[in-house]
């Protein structure tokens, strides 16, 4: 009795291709995540250069997002081209503000996102009041509540906005960081789980000429019977 292995064909081998591809860099996620935490401790930090990174980081994003905007211009349709440049146009020079004026770009950016927590806050507490004993439907009123708090709160005084912009952005990173590290290992385990399977499944014994499939292979060898 010969072994010999088996063929990945169809149409699920590319699937688990790409999916081998991605658990073998699960490392690059970890490098990622850990980048990502200790960003949000450098932001916590409350020096100078820690509001310098975040007005850089600020600047950094506004500028791929409008680089992404122009690339866009090509794929959209209809009449809508025109938004696609205006907005990557817009944040180009946003992202150059930011490294020009660092310290009031954050001003602005923590005022803006005071009044957004306003915002959010209005809609959240509409959206859980319409949407009255469904379960857990007061986590989304808590939750409004404590936005629209925070909002006005923070609105109250750039130097507050601040605050409340800084904290948000360091404890985000953070929590996106471990995400990213979890996320990592996940991959890593998966990798080793498709590893075991495909050395389990790579070899078969042969099916003797003319024996049905499914049919039992005799492990004696001593002919075949039925």
């Amino acid at each position: 009795m010969r072994e010999s292995p088996i063929p990945e064909t169809g149409t699920n081998a590319l699937p688990t291709d790409a999916v081998r591809s991605l658990a073998s860099s699960w490392w690059l996620f970890l490098i990622l995540g850990v980048l990502w935490i200790l960003f949000g401790m450098f932001v916590l930090s409350y020096n100078v250069g820690s509001l310098l990174a975040l007005a850089i980081f600020a600047g950094v994003t506004f500028i791929m997002t409008g680089v992404n905007q122009l690339l866009a211009v090509g794929r959209a349709e209809g009449g809508w081209r025109w938004l696609y440049l205006v907005g990557g146009a817009l944040s180009i020079i946003a992202g150059i503000i930011a490294f020009v004026w660092p310290g009031r770009t954050l001003l602005v950016l923590a005022v803006l996102l005071a009044w957004f927590l306003v915002f959010k806050g209005i809609v959240d507490i509409v959206t859980a009041l319409t949407n009255h004993g469904r379960p857990y439907w007061w986590l989304g009123l808590l939750l409004g509540i404590l936005e629209l708090l925070l909002g006005i709160w923070a609105a109250g005084y750039p130097g507050r906005s601040l605050f409340v912009f800084v904290n948000l952005v360091g404890i985000y990173a953070i929590f996106h960081g471990f995400t990213e590290v979890f996320a990592a290992f996940d991959l890593r385990g998966l990798g080793h789980r498709l590893e075991d399977r495909a050395a389990r499944g790579r070899l078969i014994p042969d099916r003797p000429a003319g024996m049905p499939r499914g049919e039992a292979i005799d492990p004696t060898g001593r002919g075949w019977t039925g």
